[in-house]
């Protein structure tokens, strides 16, 4: 029986010490040897009719990892591209509540339609700030600049008891944090970072009625028969959230699928114990050196205020992390070992 360990063995070999899943996740072998494959059916003229199944097969991978039901879910591009059109739903002052410096991709979207009132507050006050005219709550599950997990059950509860929606961005958190997904509004997520997909494919899980939102984005594949669907406007949209899907990049979605089954054959759960282990190791050998991170319980992403200028000189040593407004920040996989923790906190020493 193949262990946690031995599975991840087979599918990655980093050359340097990777703690930067936070901006790029590593690609499984398994999903290298699919997107090649992919390529070669484009080179050698093969029908490509087979590559649309994989956008399936990993429509349906991320519904199991979301706990939602697969009609809930659309295939895409990007974040931006699906806070645009809630942004593009909601009436003219409707005030959406955000956290401060949260990810553009996240909060953008509200501010470029110039009639919405957007609010930002400090994350850990987002649940007691929501008030009966915010129509909105829109937070990323993880804070992409230091890790900072939001409160969602409380941020849940403050908007049903307001009657707002909510709308999280996973993409700092899907594939290691378990998330009740079904429980709000909208989630959208990017695949390359935790997910461990090539970049250009993303999720969104629409709401559980697909027509109360429009599909202001959508072409032929939003069609209930797509292949039905090439000329003219779409006569019949999908049924279910396929009608937000964007016209999919092949191969990132063909390496998406492989990606998508190794975390499912992990398990989120034990994916979760092991990064947040390897994290808490990295704060516990922080506290040995003098150093006190940005307080982030129970996340995998671990940011430390003024040695952000470190980064480089990690880079030369072989150990990738990022600079971020000044914090180093680690963030901790899947393929990361405890030995990759104790070479960072190696060199930090100096």
């Amino acid at each position: 029986m193949e262990t946690f360990e031995s599975l991840v063995r087979a599918e990655f070999a980093p050359e340097n010490t990777y703690l930067n899943t936070a901006s790029n996740g590593l690609l499984p072998a398994r999903t290298v040897a699919a997107v090649h494959r992919a390529v070669r059916m484009r080179a050698e003229g093969r029908p490509l009719t087979p590559l649309y199944g994989d956008v399936e097969a990993a429509r349906a991978s991320f519904a199991r990892i979301a706990g939602v039901p697969v009609e809930r879910v659309a295939t895409g591009a990007s974040v931006a591209e699906y806070g645009a059109l809630i942004a593009a739903s909601l009436p003219a002052g409707a005030e959406v509540l955000t956290a401060e410096a949260d990810f553009a991709s996240l909060v953008n979207p509200f501010h470029m339609r110039g009639d919405l009132k957007v609010r930002a507050v400090p994350l850990d006050r987002i649940a007691d700030a929501v008030r009966p005219d915010t129509a909105l709550v829109a937070v990323s599950t993880a804070q992409s600049a230091d890790g900072r997990v939001a409160d969602l059950a409380a941020v849940r509860d403050a908007a049903r008891a307001h009657g707002a929606r909510i709308y999280l961005d996973a993409s700092q958190s899907a594939g290691w944090l378990p998330i009740d997904s079904g429980t709000y509004d909208f989630l959208a997520s990017v695949g390359f970072k935790w997910l461990l997909g090539p970049h250009g494919a993303a999720f969104f899980v629409g709401p559980e009625d697909p027509g109360s939102l429009a599909p202001l984005l959508a072409g032929w594949v939003a069609g209930e028969k797509p292949w039905d669907s090439c000329y003219g406007p779409v006569t019949e949209l999908a049924h279910s959230a396929r009608r937000f899907d964007i016209s999919p990049s092949l191969f990132s979605w063909a390496g998406l699928r492989a990606s998508l089954e190794l975390i499912e054959e992990l398990g989120v759960e034990a994916v979760h114990a092991h990064d947040t282990a390897l994290a808490d190791r990295f704060r516990t050998g922080l506290a040995s050196l003098g150093h006190e991170p940005v307080a982030a319980p129970g996340s995998a992403i671990v940011s430390v205020p003024g040695l952000g200028h470190r980064q480089p000189e990690l880079s030369a040593a072989g150990i990738e992390v990022s600079d971020r407004a000044g914090n180093l920040r680690a963030s901790f996989h899947l393929y990361n070992t405890p030995q990759d923790v104790d070479r960072l906190l190696d060199v930090l020493a100096g």
